[in-house]
């Protein structure tokens, strides 16, 4: 009885960090890839097939890891992604890759459900999940949400962990890139 509480309770905050202060929020992500560090490389396949390697792509990338395909909160996810996915390649030069264990069967149906214009790559046994030491939610029972800004050169600018609002992962996303592009914008000179 008492799992089956902590199990709702778990739910119900949407992550393991909702009775953690705030002044200690950056001790939540120490597990996750970091800000400056490189990304690991990996090679999944899409829903169509395609092999997407992280080294090959040379723009900035959203990556973001989800729970499972066609849950509630990744259909959201999914399709507010999917709403900025033109102005994302437009505005930013950037790109949009989902990450969950599913297999590329599930993750055709849950493309083709939605309409995805961009690429979700199935991790079966969560290989990449864990290079990139993405942390468990809700008490460690459910994989985290979590989405990285990589530059062009796959170093992480941005990290953004919350499992309970998926729609937030986009304004998230589009921040840090919005950031991005104005840092290299910025004048050599401005120093000066």
């Amino acid at each position: 009885m008492k799992t089956a509480s902590g199990i709702i309770v778990a739910t119900l905050c949407g992550s393991s960090t909702a009775f953690v202060p705030s002044n200690t929020a950056s001790k939540t992500t120490a597990l996750n890839l970091k800000v400056g560090e490189t990304a690991p490389d990996f090679s999944l396949v899409d829903q169509n097939g395609k092999t997407f390697t992280r080294s090959k792509n040379k723009k900035p990338l959203v990556v973001y890891f989800y729970p499972a395909d066609s849950t509630p909160g990744c259909t959201v996810q999914a399709k507010k992604f999917q709403e900025e996915i033109k102005s994302i390649r437009k505005q930013y030069r950037a790109d949009v890759v989902g990450i969950s264990g599913q297999g590329s069967e599930s993750k055709q149906k849950f493309a083709q459900e939605l309409g995805l214009d961009f690429s979700i790559l199935a991790d079966e046994g969560d290989a990449v999940r864990n290079s990139f030491k993405v942390p468990k939610a809700a008490f460690g029972f459910l994989p985290g949400r979590v989405t990285y800004v990589l530059d062009k050169d796959g170093v992480c600018t941005s990290v953004y962990d919350n499992l309970a609002d998926a729609a937030s992962h986009i304004d998230a996303a589009k921040g840090a890139l919005e950031e991005m592009g104005a840092s290299s914008k910025k004048s050599p000179f401005a120093l000066f």
